[in-house]
């Protein structure tokens, strides 16, 4: 469950990052149900822990409302250990989207679909010149 202020973080993002954000969301939830019983309304400390890793990723995005599924992003934000948690629940979970969640499933494979934009220049920060 998000409190108030992970919330108005959410609010922020741009539709195509709320949209992963809820994507990835379900398939923590899906897997953690699975792998982790006893706790029917909420995640385990594990899934919890990794999920906001992924908000705080995803918030912190270079392409923003132009950010291709993780498969197809140049860019891997994630460190080692977290990518390869986020992948095994991904492949666990991926499949199951379609039953669970048809309508993400869809939204997930047309995102795929589209073409993966050039990495984004580097921003400078505000004292650096331009000259």
């Amino acid at each position: 469950m998000l409190n108030r202020t992970e919330k108005n973080e959410e609010m922020n993002l741009p539709p195509r990052l709320r949209r992963e954000l809820k994507t990835i969301q379900a398939m923590v939830e899906i897997y953690c149900r699975r792998h982790h019983p006893g706790r029917p309304w909420t995640l385990c400390q594990e899934c919890d822990e990794l999920l906001e890793y992924a908000r705080k990723r995803l918030g912190l995005c270079p392409f923003q409302a132009m950010k291709p599924t993780c498969g197809k992003c140049p860019i891997h934000c994630y460190k080692k250990n977290m990518q390869a948690r986020i992948r095994e629940i991904m492949r666990f979970s991926g499949p199951k989207m379609i039953w669970h969640h048809p309508v993400m499933a869809l939204w997930h494979l047309i995102d795929g679909m589209k073409k993966t934009p050039m990495r984004p220049v580097p921003r400078r920060p505000n004292n650096e010149s331009t000259e």
